[in-house]
């Protein structure tokens, strides 16, 4: 499958640029996979105007491979998408692995009809650049890929600017999110598509969930043969976004609009700091992101989406103090969530049909 097979409006979606929550995993208090949550978290995205949605990535849990349910939460999220939204809305699998595992997974995506493979290179560690070349080569000789610069603290691992050029010349790379939380790696990873002169192939998507705006409103200029080459950051592939949605997708246009116009006000600037600040609270900053999967489902529990905050991990919970951090940022930042757009339709995301 290569991207160039996908539907015109699909391919239009991503290089507009949206809000693709990485979606976490509902689960019951047995931490046995709750189907009727996940479907309700699927239509909150949709509803909240998303434009995909991801799956099977780190907010869902890698683990949920090691217990079969990789496949039936894929199967689950792509029904609600076919039957929910008649949108062109992007779907994105999360995969992860070393190539046969990586190639496998694509292979299921692909099946139950995902666009793309987000494309985890952690199984990777201390291997060579030229070895995770050959990798990407071959999982995107089967299916349409996004990067994934991942944070070191989450199991990433440090990719040179030569990397991202090698990468961004794979013909079947379609976007990359860029995840480092790193300023100088993402600007390796920028500088690398201008280099492969992919920049009008590959949409660039943030992943930096600690510099949201800044990343959705700077310019990227590098110099390449004498000419100066600006890419964008049209949108976001976010663990944060799957949290306050509706608000992110108000954001995102703001941001967009700014953008646009070369007129970015300060009142668009100061958000970024207050964005970053809800972020440290949701990702457990403070605990070296011990608490980060967690924190995405106490806010969705807070507002009904989600039973409890259960992983499938059970030392995986809320860190000491992260409770009271939450409760601080939602208090001091009521523009930045949507709890009353959660609480007017979450009956009916919550209909079994």
């Amino acid at each position: 499958m290569l991207w160039i097979d996908w539907p015109d409006k699909v391919l239009r979606t991503l290089r507009k640029g949206v809000v693709i929550p990485a979606s976490p995993l509902a689960l019951d208090e047995r931490r046995g996979f709750d189907a009727r949550r996940q479907r309700a978290l699927a239509r909150y995205y949709m509803d909240a105007g998303s434009g995909g949605i991801a799956i099977g990535v780190h907010t869902t849990q890698f683990e949920i491979r090691d217990v079969s349910l990789f496949e039936p939460v894929l199967e689950t999220v792509a029904r609600e998408m076919d039957s929910w939204s008649d949108k062109p809305l992007l779907r994105i699998a999360g995969l992860v692995g070393k190539t046969e595992q990586a190639r496998r997974e694509a292979h299921i995506a692909r099946a139950m009809g995902y666009h793309a493979g987000l494309l985890n290179l952690a199984a990777y560690r201390g291997a060579s650049e030229d070895d995770i070349i050959d990798h990407c080569r071959a999982v995107a000789s089967e299916f349409p890929l996004i990067g994934f610069y991942m944070q070191t603290a989450v199991g990433g691992i440090v990719l040179s600017a030569g990397f991202w050029r090698r990468f961004a010349e794979i013909e079947n790379v379609v976007a990359i999110k860029m995840a480092p939380f790193n300023r100088y790696q993402t600007l390796d990873v920028m500088r690398g598509v201008v280099d492969a002169e992919a920049e009008d192939r590959i949409s660039m998507y943030t992943g930096n969930d600690d510099h949201i705006v800044m990343d959705l409103v700077t310019p990227f200029t590098f110099a390449r043969r004498g000419e100066m080459v600006t890419m964008r950051i049209v949108g976001g592939l976010l663990g944060h976004w799957s949290v306050w949605t509706k608000s992110a997708v108000q954001l995102l246009a703001r941001c967009q609009t700014a953008a646009g116009s070369g007129s970015i006000d300060n009142n668009l600037l100061a958000l970024d700091s207050q964005v970053t600040d809800c972020n440290a609270a949701l990702f457990d900053v403070v605990n070296g992101f011990a608490g980060c999967i967690s924190g995405v489902h106490e806010v969705l529990r807070a507002q009904g989406l989600l039973a409890g905050t259960w992983c499938l991990n059970p030392d995986e919970t809320l860190s000491d103090g992260q409770q009271a951090e939450l409760d601080r940022v939602r208090a001091i930042y009521p523009h930045l969530i949507d709890d009353d757009f959660v609480a007017e339709n979450l009956e009916r995301w919550l209909a079994t049909d």
